[in-house]
């Protein structure tokens, strides 16, 4: 298969798209373009998974590079990125003062969604983390699209602390390419590969040193803590079509560059040390996600720091190593790239519908709203791992991997912070399910459109099925995947 071709075809769609965009600037042309662009990314996405070699690729005169990893995370941001175009198409048209500036709207989450698809293919990490930062740049300007003063104020704070994180591993990166000029000379090229090669050559402080920046400096896009204090504002000010694109698909993102970058420890021989590094990271995700959960009272935001815990569940998952830890979390990731969607869905439903971000304020959801609220109350059952929905499966599989780990200490603290964080979460439910009537005057009387509910079903459907059935083919692509460059 012509793989060059896919991958032209990947970007140029999303580029037309925004181009027509802005050349035709209507708002319902804006839609459906962007919605098309998302289908036909989807489509493209999906081929080249299925299709995808059992080895590394590399291609585009040596610039692009096809793993099955990467594909299975270029999947993640195809199907995010419809499911964020099917909903922005009914949130979206709940803002009436926005309208004159839907074509902007949708041009820039066009442009999000094809830097998101052009990082993971790239073969030099230099390049990898140009495209990590257009990434940034594009995004924040969704996060403020809606110009209050939260918003503007989480863009600024998401564009200087990812910034700065970002600089940390740059100076990685070329800490990185200094140790290899010891042995490959001044000048060589910058590749995955030749990283991955030199490795075992490399003066072991230096391959450490490199790698702790790398992880704090990339750590801060994902989220991990304590490098995270960005993302709560910018995941819950942000329109929620943009909430959960910034969550479902560019975190995972920038957890392929870390461990892509851990596979050069590895190769190093000093593996155990990165793995434990990462393992320590996630741990401290999930504490903090789980104190900071307990006490929330905004609907986005807890949902942002629940994406902070499970960015720390896949840094375990991939901090364990072995087969099975990775299988669980590559099958975590796809969880979660449907799961958080639906659930910043809900969440952009119901704060529409109730004129607040307070949980508090959202009362009897079930009498008001019975089929956008029972898919939210389902989907929070699925957030927290709970069967029979995917994620159980796949915390479950990380959690036996762990056990066959060095590090299996970690087995116990995970456990025990997310049953913290089930309980906790589910509380808030509890309260906005079967809580007290609302005030007089505070009934919700806004209509939904089948825009605000239909991703929603589609992303339930899945997580159920994935979660009563893990298929067999998955598995296997899993298993080969651990043993491949990633």
């Amino acid at each position: 298969m012509d793989f060059t071709a896919l991958i032209a075809a990947l970007w140029i769609v999303p580029a037309v798209a925004i181009v027509l965009i802005m050349a035709i600037r209507r708002p319902h042309w804006a839609e459906y373009l962007n919605l098309t662009s998302s289908v036909a990314v989807f489509g493209l996405t999906l081929a080249i998974l299925v299709a995808a070699p059992g080895k590394a690729l590399v291609t585009g005169a040596g610039y692009i590079l096809l793993t099955p990893l990467g594909a299975w995370v270029l999947f993640c941001v195809g199907l995010v990125y419809l499911l964020a175009s099917l909903y922005a198409i009914g949130y979206m048209r709940l803002l009436p003062e926005e309208k004159p500036r839907l074509h902007k709207y949708y041009a820039l989450q066009v442009g999000f969604a094809l830097t998101m698809l052009i990082a993971p293919l790239m073969n030099n990490p230099g390049i990898f983390w140009i495209a990590i930062d257009f990434t940034t740049i594009v995004s924040a300007f969704l996060v403020g699209f809606e110009r209050e003063a939260e918003c503007i104020e989480a863009a600024w704070k998401y564009l200087i602390l990812v910034s700065a994180g970002l600089a940390l591993a740059l100076l990685g990166i070329i800490l990185f390419y200094w140790g290899g000029t010891f042995t490959l000379g001044p000048t060589y090229a910058l590749t995955w590969g030749n990283l991955r090669a030199v490795a075992p050559r490399m003066p072991e402080t230096l391959l450490f040193l490199a790698f702790l920046l790398v992880l704090v400096g990339f750590g801060t896009k994902v989220g991990l803590a304590p490098m995270h204090t960005w993302l709560p504002d910018a995941h819950s000010e942000g329109p929620a079509p943009v909430s959960a694109m910034l969550s479902g698909s560019l975190l995972n993102i920038a957890l392929l560059g870390i461990y892509r970058f851990l596979s050069i420890v590895d190769s190093g021989g000093y593996g155990v040390m990165g793995h434990t590094a990462l393992l320590v990271l996630g741990v401290i995700s999930l504490l903090v996600a789980g104190l900071f959960i307990v006490r929330q009272e905004g609907a986005k935001r807890m949902l942002a720091y629940s994406s902070l815990e499970h960015m720390g569940v896949l840094a375990i998952g991939f901090g364990f190593g072995g087969p099975m830890a990775f299988a669980g979390a590559m099958y975590h990731m796809i969880n979660h790239s449907l799961t958080k969607p639906m659930m910043f869905f809900g969440a952009g439903n119901m704060m529409r519908a109730y004129g607040t971000k307070s949980m508090s304020n959202m009362r009897r959801v079930l009498r008001y709203y019975p089929v956008s609220g029972t898919l939210w109350l389902l989907g929070a059952v699925a957030i927290t791992g709970a069967p029979p929905f995917g994620l159980f499966l796949s915390e479950i599989t990380i959690l036996r991997g762990g056990i066959l780990s060095p590090n299996p200490w970690a087995v116990w603290l995970m456990a025990t912070l997310l049953i913290l964080i089930f309980v906790a979460f589910m509380n808030h439910f509890r309260r906005m399910i079967w809580g007290p009537e609302p005030e007089p005057g505070g009934e919700p009387t806004l209509e939904l459109s089948v825009w605000n509910t239909l991703p929603m079903w589609l992303a339930f459907v899945a997580i159920l099925v994935l979660g009563l059935w893990w298929p067999e083919g998955l598995w296997t692509f899993f298993q080969h995947t651990f043993v491949v460059q990633p």
